[in-house]
């Protein structure tokens, strides 16, 4: 008779992300998320084949998570701005693993869809994707800044944010 499942792919995954929310993707081992989950490391190469498909497990998990954000936003870029930087602040581990070779390129184009919506309906088709990667160059640009502390010349960092979205937007719709 077989051993009986003892953990899911679910319940690994949600393990990790809560390890890379406190201790990073370096935190993030077979036996520390073992540990989370009640079973011995080896039990785990049951659902996830190594370290490697785990974090692309919890970065896929972390993608579709930010594109239900973003799908909330209703086609708005300011108000996908504005979720992408909660996000951002909520998760930062996770939103530095987004940009990590371990995020698979599906969910990242699933995560595309609301952002070329928006630009879609700011530029028109024929720009959309130009723009959205204007917007996701600048956003990830100023989140990752912001994340690491880098805005040291004092001022008001969320008027910053809001100046650029603000003058991005105005720049896209001229």
């Amino acid at each position: 008779m077989p051993t009986p499942d003892r953990t899911s792919l679910e319940q690994i995954i949600a393990a990790g992300r809560e390890i890379l929310d406190t201790a990073g993707s370096a935190g993030v081992t077979m036996q520390a998320v073992a540990t989370r989950v009640g079973v011995r490391a080896p039990s785990l190469y049951k659902r996830v084949r190594d370290r490697d498909a785990l974090l692309s497990a919890i970065a896929e998990s972390v993608i579709d998570d930010l594109t239900a954000r973003l799908d909330a936003a209703d086609a708005d870029l300011t108000d996908i701005a504005q979720a992408y930087r909660a996000f951002a602040r909520q998760h930062p581990e996770a939103f530095r693993l987004m940009f990590s070779a371990a995020a698979p390129h599906a969910a990242l184009q699933r995560s595309a869809a609301p952002l070329i919506r928006a630009a879609s309906a700011l530029v028109g088709d024929d720009d959309a994707l130009d723009a959205a990667r204007l917007f996701t160059a600048w956003a990830t640009g100023f989140l990752q800044m912001e994340l690491a502390g880098a805005f040291r010349l004092g001022g008001d960092v969320d008027r910053a944010f809001d100046y650029g979205l603000r003058h991005l937007v105005a720049g896209l719709t001229a």
